[in-house]
């Protein structure tokens, strides 16, 4: 295997993207996902293109082997994307890996082992010749198990680069077919990163028998800044999550590198061996599903977008000022680059309403990417007719927030029968709420708060005794109107673990309720099964 990617039908130079949403992504500190809500991100990113899915860490948890075995059976078919697991540099992480890939077409096992002094020193206790010796063996053994086998230097950023171009020999002579420079903790610059990548493909003897990736986070705001260098110096795949979620600052984003390389393809074109004026695509992506799955993503790990995100934040192709308007109404090339259609954002208003039959409903939910069991649509279509009472027009943005809330949720261990507030500004806000329990036991319980809200979630917590920290509160508005569905997400603190919820209704206090909810049955399904924690703080 060389080290460019060639599309298959023209034969030309072109990026790979590695998703890592489900295995770096849900490290964010309240992203954890359960195996169903794995699997909806991984049809969504087959969907969308991507190359290969990093679907997780098997040996980290039964409940990781188990999500990364369901993907690889039912996404990593012959026609769809590369399914890779990670791995220590260990035979037990290798070989739980090659386990769990076992149901899929492409398979790739994933191994690392840091390579910065800083981390040998410090947290793996070993010298440089330790690590010479470890990783040929640990490649050669992955090697064994699979044909396609990825090696990362971790902390490669803040390595020795003449060490490091050693350790990279030694996994391609090992039969790594790809050798990931990884940036692990966002140190890097542009210049820097592109220099490393170039002294890489100048220094390491093998280097054309592997293709060169990188992986990086952005604690500095470089990220993504880093991979477009690392592009012009020879890197040919790049590791990035959906909305750039991941450890602390997070990694670089997916959307924000493909629109990128899409709208500046003339730039980058040369760097890739094409002519300045090529217009055939840089990367494989399908750029109309990328507003649908950060969408996606967004509610089920219940990190909001910020609205100045670029490409998918509420503000990206908003525009108050009055000369900026005036510019946009004459010609949209006058402020804007990108199309926003082009990343599948449409202005599409009426899309179902009361009347709308079951049929309908599941013919628009299949046109915006959600297939639905038949028990999944009788639920939906149940919480549609709901919405439709309330609301006029019905929107894809609305028919989002109904499965979100409906559909991608955590099993109930409690489910929300009412909710009653009474306030005012001379009254002292009082909450009761009926809960059910997973046995069918109603139990109910009443508070004051500070406000609706806090008075809710006093009487909830009344209900459910199991000590927690709010520590963020956000309220969006799905659709313009005074009748607009509202989104509630809520990120919960317990014993050091955050916990995410999110739900949608027309009443927004209703919304805050079921949210609180949602992260109390992720926090208590956690509580219940410690077997099931994940490893923490790899990369």
């Amino acid at each position: 295997m060389g080290i460019w990617c060639k599309n298959m039908d023209n034969q030309s130079e072109r990026i790979i993207i590695f998703d890592t949403t489900l295995r770096d992504g849900e490290q964010s500190p309240g992203a954890t996902l359960n195996v169903d809500e794995k699997l909806t991100i991984a049809k969504a990113l087959a969907r969308l293109g991507v190359d290969i899915i990093e679907a997780g860490f098997p040996y980290s948890s039964p409940g990781d082997f188990e999500a990364v075995q369901k993907i690889a059976n039912l996404v990593g078919t012959q026609e769809g994307p590369t399914i890779c697991a990670l791995a220590r540099a260990t035979t037990s992480d290798i070989k739980t890996a090659a386990e769990a890939l076992k149901p899929t077409h492409k398979k790739r096992i994933h191994t690392f082992l840091a390579t910065s002094d800083i981390h040998l020193e410090y947290k793996l206790k070993k010298t440089r010749a330790d690590v010479l010796a470890i990783v040929p063996e640990m490649v050669a053994y992955a090697k064994s198990l699979v044909d396609d086998v990825e090696f990362s230097p971790e902390d490669a950023g803040r390595s020795d680069p003449e060490f490091l171009y050693q350790v990279l020999e030694s996994a391609i002579k090992a039969g790594a077919t790809t050798v990931n420079i990884p940036d692990t903790v966002g140190y890097t610059t542009p210049g820097e990163y592109g220099a490393l990548i170039k002294g890489i493909r100048e220094n390491v003897p093998n280097i054309d028998q592997a293709i060169i990736s990188v992986h990086g986070h952005n604690d500095l705001g470089l990220a993504v800044a880093n991979f477009l260098e690392a592009v012009k110096n020879g890197a040919r795949q790049l590791e990035c999550t959906i909305n750039g979620i991941g450890e602390r600052a997070g990694n670089a984003a997916l959307e924000e590198l493909v629109m990128a390389l899409h709208v500046r393809r003339q730039y980058f074109n040369p760097f890739l061996g094409r002519a300045k004026e090529s217009t055939e695509p840089l990367t494989g992506i399908d750029t109309k599903q990328i507003y649908k799955v950060s969408r996606l993503v967004s509610s089920l790990t219940g990190m909001v977008v910020q609205p100045n995100k670029a490409i998918v934040g509420a503000n990206a192709f908003a525009h108050e000022s009055g000369i900026h308007q005036d510019g946009v109404l004459k010609n949209p090339l006058t402020y804007e680059i990108i199309n926003a259609e082009s990343i599948g954002l449409t202005n599409n208003q009426l899309v179902l309403g009361k009347l709308s039959g079951r049929n309908a409903f599941r013919n628009r939910l299949k046109e915006i990417g959600y297939e639905l069991s038949e028990q999944d649509l009788n639920k939906a279509f149940v919480r549609f007719k709901e919405v439709a009472d309330k609301k006029k027009e019905i929107t894809d943005r609305d028919l989002e927030a109904i499965i979100s809330d409906e559909i991608q949720q955590p099993p109930e261990l409690f489910k929300l029968e009412l909710v009653q507030v009474s306030c005012g500004d001379h009254a002292s806000p009082t909450a009761t709420v009926v809960l059910r329990d997973a046995e069918g036991k109603e139990l109910t319980d009443a508070a004051i708060g500070t406000g609706p809200v806090d008075a809710v979630y006093k009487a909830i917590n009344r209900v459910i005794d199991i000590p927690n920290e709010l520590i963020e509160f956000s309220v969006q508005s799905v659709t313009a109107g005074i009748d607009a569905m509202g989104e509630v997400t809520i990120r919960l603190r317990h014993k050091g673990s955050i916990y995410s919820g999110y739900a949608a209704n027309t009443d927004i206090i209703v919304a805050a309720a079921k949210a609180y909810l949602n992260a109390l049955n992720r926090l208590c399904a956690v509580t219940n099964n410690q077997a099931n924690s994940d490893l923490q703080n790899i990369y």
